[in-house]
Order: C-alpha cells, then sequence, then structure tokens
C-alpha cells in the first residue's frame, strides 16, 4: 500500500472516531449520532451488494438477509436469553447458511434473472415474517434489551449500554468498528487470491472455468459472504431501534444497497460507502422539496449514471489522467 493510500487511511480513522465525535459534542447535534450509525450500517450492507457485482451478478435481495438477521438476532435475544453479542455472530452466519441454499440453484442463473430471482427475497421473507408464530407476526417483536456487557476472562471490553450515559455514541462507535473491519475484510479479499479469481467470474465465467477455476463454488462463497454483511447489519440496526418488524426491511432498501453500490462505483472496494453517504444526505437535504423531492432525486440520479458510469469515485482516475 502506498504512502498516500495509507494517509488517506489515516485521516479517515480519525475523522471517523475522533472529529465525527468532536464535531457533535461541541455543536450539540446529538441527532448525529443517528443519523451516521445508520449510514454506517447501510454502509456494511452495501458491502456485501458490491461483492456479488464484483462476480458478475446483481443482488436486489440485500434487505431480505438484514430481516433476517434482524431478526434472528431479536428472537435469540428475548425468546432464548442469548447476549446479544453473541447473536451477532450467528445472525451473519445463518444468513450465510440460507444464502448457500438459495445460491446454489439460482447463482446459475445469469444476469437480468438472477437479479429478478433475488428481487423476490425480500418480500418472501417480510411475508415468511407475517406468518410465523416465532416472529409475532405483524406485531413483530419489540421492547428488545440493550445489548449488555461484553466480558472476556473477567475483563470488560464494551460496557452495559444500559448503564451509558450517552448510548447513542457508543452504538455510533460500535457501528464505526463494525464498517471499518468490514471495508478492511472486503478490500483484503480483493487483493487476494481470491478477490482476482472472482474478478476473473466478471470478465469471463467460461474462459475461468476452462482453466480449472471452480465457478461455482466461487459463486456461492462471495454470495455467502455478502449475506454475512447483510445480516451483521440488520442485528445491529435491531439492536440500535429495540424492535423489528416485517416491514423493518422492505425491497426499496434492496435497490437502495444497489444504487449505493453504483453511485459510489462499482470498480472500487469503497464505493459503496461513498455512495451510501451520498444518497442518504442527499436524500435528506431534498426534503426542502416536499412533493418534489422523488422527483428531483430520480432525476439527479439518472443524470449521475449517464455522466458518471463507474460511479464518483471514477472523478479521481480523470483527475489523475489529467495530471
Amino acid at each position: 500500500m502506498t504512502p498516500v493510500r495509507l494517509l488517506g487511511i489515516g485521516a479517515f480513522l480519525i475523522g471517523v472516531f475522533v472529529l465525527v465525535p468532536l464535531f457533535i459534542r461541541l455543536s450539540g447535534r446529538w441527532d448525529l449520532y443517528y443519523t451516521l450509525t445508520s449510514v454506517a450500517l447501510l454502509s456494511v450492507g452495501a458491502a456485501g451488494v458490491w461483492l456479488t457485482f464484483y462476480i458478475g451478478r446483481i443482488n436486489i435481495g440485500q434487505g431480505a438477509y438484514a430481516l433476517l438477521g434482524g431478526y434472528v438476532s431479536a428472537i435469540l435475544v428475548t425468546q432464548w436469553g442469548v447476549s446479544f453479542w453473541l447473536t451477532l455472530p450467528l445472525a451473519a452466519l445463518t444468513c450465510s447458511a440460507v444464502s448457500v441454499l438459495i445460491g446454489l440453484p439460482i447463482l446459475r442463473l445469469r444476469g437480468v434473472y438472477f437479479a429478478m430471482v433475488t428481487l423476490v427475497l425480500t418480500e418472501v421473507a417480510r411475508l415468511t415474517a407475517l406468518a410465523l408464530p416465532i416472529t409475532n407476526g405483524a406485531k413483530g417483536i419489540t421492547s428488545i434489551p440493550l445489548p449488555g456487557k461484553l466480558s472476556i476472562f473477567g475483563l470488560t471490553l464494551i460496557p452495559d449500554f444500559a448503564t451509558l450515559e450517552n448510548p447513542k455514541l457508543a452504538f455510533y462507535l460500535m457501528a464505526a468498528v463494525l464498517m471499518v473491519l468490514t471495508y478492511l475484510v472486503l478490500w483484503r479479499m480483493v487483493n487476494s487470491r481470491l478477490g482476482h479469481l472472482c474478478r476473473s467470474l466478471q470478465q469471463n465465467e467460461e474462459l475461468s472455468a476452462s482453466i480449472g477455476v471452480n465457478t461455482a463454488m466461487l459463486r456461492v462463497l462471495a454470495y455467502a459472504i455478502s449475506s454475512f454483511f447483510g445480516g451483521l447489519a440488520g442485528a445491529m440496526f435491531v439492536a440500535i431501534s429495540q424492535s423489528i418488524y416485517p416491514s423493518s426491511f422492505a425491497v426499496s432498501d434492496s435497490v437502495n444497497f444497489m444504487l449505493y453500490c453504483f453511485l459510489g462505483g462499482l470498480g472500487y472496494v469503497f464505493g459503496p460507502l461513498l455512495g451510501t453517504l451520498l444518497l442518504y444526505f442527499g436524500w435528506d437535504l431534498l426534503s426542502v422539496a416536499k412533493e418534489y423531492q422523488l422527483l428531483i432525486y430520480s432525476g439527479a440520479m439518472i443524470i449521475l449514471m449517464l455522466v458518471l458510469p463507474n460511479g464518483v469515485l471514477s472523478l479521481l482516475d480523470r483527475k489523475g489522467g489529467q495530471k
């Protein structure tokens, strides 16, 4: 990694963990903690969608795995008394297991066929949550307790959130750490041998298979990791809202996960993160337009995709080329 990239990453971490909390403390805008926490968690889910793009598949079903992860965590915490910290990996692994079962047949489909199948997954997950007694139907699961203390060998790593004076800050830091770890794993994966093999699927699957690459295994593995991230994000959202309903994640959320990747840049690991930040705040800023909000938002998205088909981060490449 070049010194410039290391400097950029260092500046980003200082901004996330030092400057943002300092600014919020000085300004008194405590509501920004929830906003930035949502951005961080949405970017985690979008990172998984980006990974499926990386193998040449369009994934419009991430909302289903976020909903599943949220319900798994909520059920384990409220009905079985499992620690929230243990439910995080369990929820993510459950989503991975389900995605493997679903992915084995549908990942054989190409292009728009795979995309259309994933599009119905979120609605299927919602209807399932409505029908099952364990999910409490349309009433959902409420009064979910705040995350408790996390200790290892008697050493407290994370205090009980219920005892904190400002749990919003704790949730923000927790989401920020999860976001940083997610993109670190994603970056390391993309720059490993596994990542190069996944990239070969995007370029030419037949050629990859002809040289001995197990394309079926790679597709399923990438989809499982993608769903893992979606489950993590969903479980964290449940802890923050302390409730979950069948409508907590809808088809529109799955579409937004995909749009975050498009806007930031499909060719860049950190594209989903930037795309989430821009779209989330962009939508809020357009609220002043009232009934024209959706029209302006849609028009801006179309223009951006026409002008910057490779995402906002492609501007860095253009600038570098001009030099």
